[in-house]
This record gives structure tokens, C-alpha cells and sequence, in this order.
């Protein structure tokens, strides 16, 4: 039998033949933009490496992270990529709305997939399916290290003022987690012990062999790559860099999307000694970001938490070795020779291990970055780059029935909220 507007004929109970399942994702951004960070290329991914078994609907915004103008000639468009379907979105806008519900309120979805859990694209949609607006009986929230400690503490008041009325929301009906790593799973049930995660690492979509390096030259050459925001720890790079005495060159990409934060790295960069040279380079668009990697001896990144890191990934993937926080997935391949772990994650300790990749010979750099590169290798070799959404809907028509919650929902109770 058929679901109405856009439906398909669906499973039916004891045979082997069914529909695909049928997706709504959400997000802010999206593809063509880019300075959001690692989310929109893990997003992407996820879209794109479903199985013929999965069809995705996306309604993401119409313009990048920090940009006003819309992407030319998206801005309330229906856009088709492979299998899915995604709608760019200006929240702004009436008839967008109505062109966006007229689509979503005529279909039946398995599943709604948002990516944050504070976003107005979570929010909107996750209570259009509790009041019955949207046909969807189940939620799965990928909060993309929105509960590392980190993450929490910033307007800890609110966030917890938030989850104390938005829990019993998310109690009221079938809604999994899906944590990028068991760290951001660990994370996760700190603050909601209730909640039913999945772990699966976010897909690299990266090639197996890395780039090899070229030969150091006798500066070190040290590069951030990223969003300049207290969550990447900018600052503290900077303050580190300023204790150091031996001559090392810093080049910083990405969006400084936070005014006073970045007027506060400035003033850290125009304090810097002269053995220091830090220049700003902007945004850096996706598809080079690789071949800026194999430029340099060591990917700087003091981060204060990472659920995934595709950042990291794409700089271990140029034979970059990376000298990262311990709050990361990565801990276990950056020390099997991928670069190092910073466990005191302060600007003395920082600046000891800059201070000594600089003292490095060229020889030296070029060996941690081959090092480097075969970490990548063996990484890469036994990474596990299966879908989630397929496995899902393996999951669900496992059950018999992929429309049948798999557990009744448990009682509300006040989480462990993040203090201020």
C-alpha cells in the first residue's frame, strides 16, 4: 500500500522485500559553505555514502557561518544531490516556510537526524514531531561535542536553565544519540544517564595513502587550521608562543567568527616576540586544506574538545604531524607516532613542545612527518567507514517492523546539567 504524496510502499512484516528509509535531516550548514568546520564535510559524507537503502531529505540555511548574503541561486531552492534532497532554508522568510512544509507535511520519514542540540533546526523540527505536525516516530540527535565539558561551560547558566524544560521534550518519545566517539558517548550519558547512544565515528572520506612530505625547511613551520573560537583554544596558542625563544613560523586559517575573541588573538599577535612570525590568512576553502597541511612541520591545535576532529584527520592525512589537547578521539594514533598529546593543557607546557619540534633539524621534522604519515596509514587501514543511517535501518527491519519503536520511553527525570 502507499503513503500518500512522495510516499513509498513499505515493509510489510514477513517479507524480505521494504522501502528505503525514508530520512529528515537538519542542520545549519551545509555544502557549498565551509565555515562551520569538520560538521558540514562530516554531514556531507553521511549523505553522500548511503546506501541505495536510505533516502535523505535535508533542510539546512541558506548562507555560510558568519556570511549575510545567501549561496547565489539556492535561497529557497529544492537542490537535488545523488539520492537526497536538500532544501536551503532562510528562517526569515514566510513563503520559504511554506514551500519547505508543503514538501515534509505530505511525506511519512522513519527517521528525524538532527545535528545539534541547541540549534533552532533541532529544536523546530524535534517539536513539530512531538506535537504530531511531522509524521515521525523516532529522533536521533547528533549534538557534534555540544556536551564536552568545554563545550557546556560556555553560557553554562542558560544551557542548564534550557535542559531542564527541554529534557522532558526529548523523554516524551522515541530519541537515540549518536556520539561521533565513546569519548563524546561518555560525555553525553555525564549529563543525560538515560540516554540510548550509538557510537560510530564520523566518516573521513579521506584516501588511504597520505600525502608524502617534502623536505623541512630550517624554520619550522607550524599551521592552524580551523574556526578562531575559545572552543579551538587560539588564544592559548598564542600565549604559548610568546614563551618561546627559537625562530617558528605560525600561519593561521579559518573563520574568526567571534569579533572579541579574535580582537583578543590579535592583541596576543601583535605581543609576540620576533622570533615569531604569525600571519592570518582567512578562511580556507575545503578542497585545499590537504595540500596546505603538506606544507608544514606540525599542525598546532590546543583544542578544548573535539567529539570527532576531521580536521585532524585531514592534517595527519598530508604526513602532518599534530600537537593536539587530550580532548580528542585521537589520542591513541597521535601517540603511535602522529604526533603528541598534550595531557597539562596550559601555555608553559604548550610552548615546551614547540619550543622543542623548532629546535628540531630539518632532518628531524621530516622524519616525525613521515611518522606521521604512516600513523595516517595504519589508521586508515582499520577505520570502520560504515554509514550510521544504514546501520539504522539494518537495525529497524532487523526488529520486523522498521515503523515499531524498539523500547517504550523512560521516565523524566532533571538531568545532570553543566555548572556555571
Amino acid at each position: 500500500m502507499s503513503e500518500g504524496q512522495g510516499g513509498a510502499v513499505r515493509r510489510v512484516t514477513g517479507r524480505a522485500e521494504s522501502a528505503p528509509l525514508s530520512v529528515l535531516m537538519t542542520y545549519n550548514f551545509f555544502e557549498p559553505g565551509f565555515r562551520a568546520g569538520g560538521p558540514i564535510r562530516s554531514i556531507a559524507r553521511l549523505v553522500d555514502s548511503c546506501s541505495e537503502q536510505v533516502s535523505v531529505t535535508l533542510v539546512t540555511g541558506d548562507r555560510d557561518l558568519g556570511e549575510p548574503a545567501p549561496y547565489p541561486g539556492l535561497s529557497g531552492a529544492w537542490l537535488d544531490r545523488g539520492q537526497a534532497r536538500v532544501f536551503y532554508l532562510d528562517p526569515r522568510r514566510p513563503r520559504h516556510w511554506w514551500t519547505l512544509w508543503r514538501t515534509v507535511r505530505a511525506r511519512r520519514f522513519d527517521l528525524l537526524y538532527v545535528n545539534s542540540l541547541w540549534s533552532t533546526y533541532s529544536l523546530v523540527p524535534i517539536l513539530a514531531a512531538r506535537l504530531g505536525l511531522l509524521r515521525v516516530p523516532r529522533v536521533m540527535i547528533a549534538p557534534r561535542g555540544e556536551f564536552s565539558p568545554a563545550a557546556l561551560a560556555l553560557g553554562a547558566r542558560r544551557k542548564r536553565i534550557f535542559l531542564r524544560w527541554w529534557i522532558h521534550v526529548l523523554r516524551s518519545g522515541h530519541v537515540e544519540w549518536h556520539a561521533g566517539s565513546q569519548l563524546e558517548a561518555d560525555a553525553i550519558r555525564r549529563v543525560l544517564p538515560w540516554a540510548d547512544v550509538t557510537v560510530r565515528a564520523n566518516q573521513a572520506g579521506l584516501p588511504a595513502e597520505p600525502i608524502p612530505p617534502d623536505a623541512s625547511g630550517s624554520e619550522a613551520r607550524l599551521v592552524f587550521v580551523g574556526r578562531i573560537s575559545p572552543m579551538k583554544n587560539v588564544d592559548l596558542l598564542l600565549t604559548a608562543l610568546a614563551l618561546t625563544s627559537t625562530p617558528i613560523r605560525l600561519d593561521l586559517f579559518g573563520p574568526a567568527e567571534d569579533p572579541v575573541y579574535w580582537s583578543r588573538c590579535q592583541q596576543l599577535i601583535e605581543a609576540l616576540p620576533p622570533t615569531v612570525r604569525c600571519t592570518y590568512h582567512g578562511p580556507l576553502a575545503p578542497d585545499l586544506v590537504r595540500e596546505t597541511f603538506a606544507g608544514y612541520d606540525a599542525f598546532a591545535m590546543p583544542t578544548r574538545g573535539e567529539n570527532f576532529g576531521h580536521v585532524i584527520a585531514e592534517s595527519l592525512s598530508a604526513s602532518c604531524p599534530v600537537v593536539c589537547s587530550d580532548r580528542t578521539p585521537w589520542s591513541d594514533v597521535l601517540h603511535d607516532g602522529g604526533g603528541v598529546v598534550l595531557r597539562d593543557l596550559t601555555a608553559p607546557a604548550l610552548a615546551a613542545e614547540l619550543e622543542r619540534i623548532a629546535r628540531l633539524s630539518p632532518e628531524q621534522r621530516l622524519r616525525a612527518r613521515r611518522t606521521a604519515g604512516a600513523a595516517y596509514r595504519r589508521w586508515a587501514a582499520a577505520r570502520d567507514d560504515s554509514n550510521i543511517l544504514d546501520q539504522v535501518r539494518v537495525r529497524l527491519q532487523g526488529a520486523g517492523d522498521p515503523l515499531r519503536p524498539s523500547r517504550k520511553p523512560a521516565r523524566a527525570h532533571a538531568p545532570a546539567a553543566p555548572r556555571d
